[in-house]
């Protein structure tokens, strides 16, 4: 007998041809915490009471895997309302880093505060994420940029899973940003990375996967190449911010490394796009950053769909530029800004955002044997929640088979 059982109710699997993977009049059941059936109810082996212990009636609606949330920056100090402000007026983002703000302003206020005060800012940015039904987030470390409080944000990242209904992928991305102290020696910069703080934060088991930002205000793909070196020997996955606001060939290295991901890619070339292809790294789009940041240059969604590439969909939640906390208001953006259909605006939140995270074995689509983590929409249809602005149609959160959260 499985533990309980979903009915009456249209389930969007994310698996199989059709591009949702519909099933108008489905059921799906759990056990031990994992998916133990899913399919049409008319197929069920027996009545319902008679195969599950707990029968949930749902009375209409849609159920769709769990959301995740693959690229984030959520645990930071401070905030840069200020910056936005002159962008607006016409400054650049790259000309305000270079005056010492972006991210080296939120190094300071991260540095200054206490793994208490990052803790309580950082779960109130979470909790819109967790109402929106996200049940697994990826969160990056990066604003330290030295040894104490790249680890401090790390435990605090890892802090969050204990506090609240979250399965938290912690990343390193000690190769985020040029420290003032190193402002003159990167390559000294990216020796004391590699060579302390990474062994050090994985000591401690604070790391999930490596990260960097491959850029001209940032790293080369030579520097960002000997972290990846780095993270072998420790045998952790990498991904990579690459071709954000040039093409400097980060995600051509980063494919040599068989990174999962590489992430904003809007000056992504051919070359790029064949390596990520055949390496099975995912593009991440991060549709918030576009728009806080006014570009113009879109990521080359077309050519990545027709190679076959798999695009996910996130946040980019940090101070700077794009203080989103909302998923469902970037598939929207995804849809609007990039040209995603909404079926795979989901995707890119659900399968493919697994896969960039290297979980797409438990994760990201309603299949038996996977994680039975899954949300129940107060919806017509899937497209629906790629269509509404500033309205969220969740019902409830099933995590690990049981409900977390009820609308």
């Amino acid at each position: 007998m499985w533990d309980s059982l979903w009915v009456d109710i249209g389930l969007a699997t994310l698996a199989g041809p059709d591009p949702y993977g519909r099933i108008e009049d489905g059921a799906i059941a759990v056990k031990d915490g994992r998916i133990a059936w899913v399919g049409a109810r008319e197929d069920l082996p027996g009545p319902a009471d008679s195969v599950a212990a707990i029968v949930h009636e749902l009375e209409g609606g849609w159920i769709t895997p769990a959301l995740i949330d693959c690229h984030t920056h959520i645990v930071h100090g401070g905030q840069r309302a200020g910056e936005f402000e002159k962008r607006l007026m016409g400054v650049s983002y790259a000309d305000i880093a270079r005056a010492g703000g972006g991210i080296l302003s939120t190094v300071a206020a991260t540095r200054a505060a206490t793994e208490a005060q990052l803790l309580e800012s950082a779960m109130r940015r979470m909790r819109p994420l967790l109402a929106e039904g996200v049940t697994v987030v990826e969160i990056k470390s990066g604003y330290g940029l030295d040894l104490d409080a790249e680890l401090k944000m790390l435990r605090v990242a890892r802090a969050l899973q204990d506090r609240l209904p979250i399965e938290v992928t912690t990343t390193f991305l000690g190769a985020h940003a040029l420290p003032p102290e190193w402002a003159r020696d990167a390559d000294g910069y990216i020796d004391f990375v590699c060579d302390e703080v990474l062994p050090a934060a994985v000591e401690q088991g604070l790391v999930d996967q490596v990260d960097a930002f491959c850029e001209t205000i940032a790293f080369s793909p030579a520097q960002v190449g000997r972290l990846f070196d780095a993270a072998a020997l420790f045998q952790l996955p990498v991904k990579i911010h690459a071709e954000q606001l040039s093409d400097l060939g980060g995600a051509v290295m980063a494919s040599e490394f068989g990174a999962l991901s590489a992430d904003h890619l809007e000056y992504l070339g051919a070359d790029g796009i064949e390596a990520m292809a055949e390496s099975g790294t995912v593009a991440v789009l991060l549709p918030g950053a576009f728009y806080m940041l006014n570009e113009t240059r879109k990521p080359p969604v077309a050519r990545l769909r027709n190679a076959g590439v798999p695009i996910a969909v996130a946040t980019d939640s940090n101070p700077g530029s794009s203080p989103v906390t909302s998923l469902l208001t970037t598939m929207n953006m995804a849809c609007v800004l990039f040209g995603l259909t909404p079926a795979e605006a989901l995707a890119g939140v659900t399968r493919n955002a697994a896969k960039a995270l290297g979980r797409l074995a438990d994760r990201g689509t309603l299949e038996v044997g996977k994680v039975a983590d899954f949300v129940h929409w107060s919806i017509d249809e899937p497209a629906e929640l790629a269509y509404r602005i500033g309205f969220n149609p969740c019902q409830t959160v099933i995590r690990n088979g049981v409900p977390t959260l009820l609308g």
